[in-house]
């Protein structure tokens, strides 16, 4: 049962990850005008896809990461010292406060933790959060932040570089290791810091990323239990921090499995069910209104 859930998980990400690295335009066009917004069957991406702004309301996370919405986001700067925004077509650079703030400091720090200039930051979540009209099934609470595992260039991109340019692919062809010759300490050392910062409860990374991890950890080991395998991630990684206090309605993760992670769990990611999954079943009807807290109406509205 546990290949099963985990080879549609493999199916469901599959196209998320190829589209995470899809170039952008540098002319988005509005999208248009949805005939029945108020149907109950129109999908909740629909809805939230065309948010251009944030909602004006106190800033908090509500529902679950991967099944809610976020009020009073904000926008993480397209440039800072440190890092800079990819795809910024898609506009998906805002998060809740505490995320956008853990980001810039994290960047601040990565030239002492690795010595890469800064970051590239792909995406966080949509204006109001809620479900995507492409990519992501997380992302809705304003709590998730994709790094690319590309340092950022000593220069400022332009804008068609980053809308163009591709974060590198770490994985091996065979999806069984890393790829040596891109795979270096200094993704190893940022992990690692990531790891470690409290307010981080989950990093997902490739499963062959993990291994690589187990293997050149050290006797420190502790930081590993925060680093989950998941389908794709092999351009870039994952960072999920725990809901802020306050957020009442902010549905937390159950802690992930203590320990490091690096036995018999992590071979299951290597067995042909998992690297080369048959697709079965129906694709999932896309999600409503209905489904999400009642409060994401409110965010949704909010003007």
């Amino acid at each position: 049962m546990l290949i099963r859930s985990l080879a549609w998980a493999c199916l469901t990400f599959a196209a998320s990850v190829a589209w995470a690295q899809d170039p952008g335009t540098l002319d988005p066009k509005p999208l248009p005008p949805i005939a029945n917004p108020d149907a109950p069957t129109t999908p909740a991406k629909e809805l939230f896809g065309r948010a251009r702004e944030a909602a004006p309301l106190a800033a908090r996370s509500i529902g679950s990461y991967a099944k809610g919405c976020v009020a009073g986001a904000m926008a993480l700067p397209i440039d800072g010292e440190t890092w800079q925004v990819m795809r910024l077509s898609r506009n998906r650079n805002w998060g809740h406060p505490k995320l956008v703030a853990f980001l810039e400091r994290l960047a601040r720090r990565v030239p002492q933790i690795n010595g890469w200039p800064g970051l590239l930051v792909g995406d966080i979540s949509q204006p109001r959060g809620g479900p995507m009209l492409t990519g992501h099934a997380s992302h809705q609470v304003g709590l998730d932040a994709d790094i690319w595992l590309t340092p950022m260039p000593d220069r400022r991109l332009s804008r068609a570089e980053r809308e163009q340019i591709s974060a590198t692919d770490m994985v091996r062809q065979d999806r069984r290791d890393i790829d040596p010759s891109v795979w270096t300490p200094q993704h190893t050392a940022l992990l690692r810091a990531v790891s470690q910062q409290p307010e981080v409860a989950r990093i997902f990374v490739n499963a062959a990323i993990k291994r690589a991890l187990c293997r050149e950890a050290g006797s420190d080991r502790g930081w590993l239990t925060k680093i989950r395998p998941m389908f794709g991630h092999n351009y870039h990684f994952h960072i999920r921090i725990a809901c802020p206090d306050g957020d009442e309605r902010c549905s937390d993760q159950e802690p992930p499995p203590g320990g490091d992670g690096c036995g018999a769990e992590l071979d299951k990611w290597f067995t042909p069910q998992m690297l080369h999954p048959k697709p079965s079943g129906k694709p999932r009807p896309p999600m409503t209104m209905a489904q999400l807290p009642p409060e994401c109406r409110q965010v949704l509205v909010a003007k």
